[in-house]
């Protein structure tokens, strides 16, 4: 009897929110939409015009090309072999040829078929029912991969591309990489009507889709409130706001905001849990700019001071996420603020956008192939001698 109980109970749990409806629509919608979603490349007008005794080998080909195509080369190769394995399993499991009574009332008629060992044909299906939801869950993982790959570009559309120069004598240039296919970091340059440049990085705490959103929201604030003239603390004060009110409690960002002026090199910044800019100075020396607030959205109330430094001609000024210093080789040791320290004395004679690609190209070099789990995003300030 408890046997019998726990069994049920199992039944129950697994089949929890099953609705018959739910069947009906694994056969009626999901299964075609799978099928439809990797045939479509097939010409089904050649096809009809080959014989019909060719014409389902011809079909379950090019079905079964097209959706193995759609698999990563290690992932086909596994595929590939189990398919193989399949066949052999059911060769060594057939038990010759015999025959068949149909009963053809009033008429029974005895004809030859294929035996295979008992339990064969429950394993056929099996392996049947079981290729039938990989194909399912293939077709919507890649359905919302090229959802997402759209929502990549609309991401990148929305921030600054390019060398942006200001003044004549000084060139910014900003690069952004996401972890996954879209990314919560972002970094912003805005021209004021004054000749001022604002520039802006954040970084949404979380990864995917769901801080891809948020940053979507914070460029979206930042700029409206850019359009405002709001002095730097105000406008930090009021982005915080909206942060807080209209994000998860669990949600916050950090953010470094400043304003540079090519007419002095003078830079007004506010950080906000951010990760410290880095000054290069022309003689080789680097300067953190500290000054930490908190980060957006973790209390309404919160207030941010500004500080003020100044970029003489022949100086870098570097701001970046948390991705790139604590990015990791195999060994498990960051790329740490030195690292980049070093990569931007290696490529001082480069102009912004070469100093921002040598950073990346650093970051990976140093994780040895090992997986980034951070967005990397750097950006870049260059006053020429």
């Amino acid at each position: 009897m408890a046997s019998k109980g726990r069994a049920r109970r199992f039944f129950d749990q697994y089949t929890r929110d099953l609705t018959s409806i739910d069947v009906e629509r694994l056969f009626t919608r999901e299964t075609p939409e799978a099928y439809r979603f990797f045939a479509r490349g097939i010409d089904f007008d050649k096809l009809a015009r080959e014989p019909w005794y060719r014409r389902w080998l011809i079909h379950a080909r090019l079905f079964l090309t097209a959706f193995t195509m759609r698999l990563s080369p290690a992932r086909r190769l596994l595929f590939g072999f189990a398919l193989v394995a399949t066949v052999l399993g059911l060769v060594q499991l057939f038990d010759g040829i015999g025959t068949t009574r149909l009963l053809l009332w009033p008429f029974t008629l005895t004809v030859p078929s294929i035996r295979w060992i008992p339990g064969t044909v429950w394993l056929l299906i099996a392996i049947v029912a079981a290729n039938l939801v990989l194909l399912m869950e293939v077709a919507d993982r890649l359905s919302l991969k090229g959802d997402l790959e759209i929502a990549r570009d609309i991401q990148l559309a929305m921030l600054p591309c390019g060398v942006k120069t200001v003044g004549g004598d000084v060139a910014v240039c900003g690069m952004t990489r996401p972890a996954n296919t879209v990314g919560g970091d972002f970094y912003d340059i805005l021209p004021l009507p004054d000749g001022r440049l604002v520039l802006a990085v954040g970084d949404v705490a979380g990864k995917g889709s769901p801080a891809a959103l948020l940053m979507a929201l914070l460029v979206a604030m930042l700029r409206t409130l850019v359009d405002e003239g709001l002095e730097s603390t105000r406008l930090l004060e009021r982005l915080n706001v909206q942060v807080a009110r209209h994000t998860p409690a669990s949600r916050f960002i950090t953010f470094s905001y400043g304003i540079y002026d090519p007419r002095n090199g003078r830079y007004e910044y506010v950080n906000a849990g951010h990760l410290p800019p880095l000054i290069r100075r022309r003689d080789g020396r680097f300067e953190r700019l500290d000054g930490n607030g908190l980060a957006l959205g973790m209390f309404e109330e919160a207030k941010y001071e500004s500080h003020t430094v100044t970029i003489d001609p022949g100086d870098f000024l570097v701001l970046y996420s948390d991705g790139v210093t604590e990015a990791e080789n195999p060994s498990g040791r960051a790329f740490d603020e030195s690292g980049l320290e070093q990569v931007i004395t290696q490529s001082a004679q480069g102009d912004p956008e070469s100093i921002g690609r040598a950073v990346l190209g650093a970051v990976d070099a140093h994780a040895d192939g090992m997986r980034l789990y951070d967005d990397l995003t750097v950006l870049v300030l260059a006053r020429r001698a």
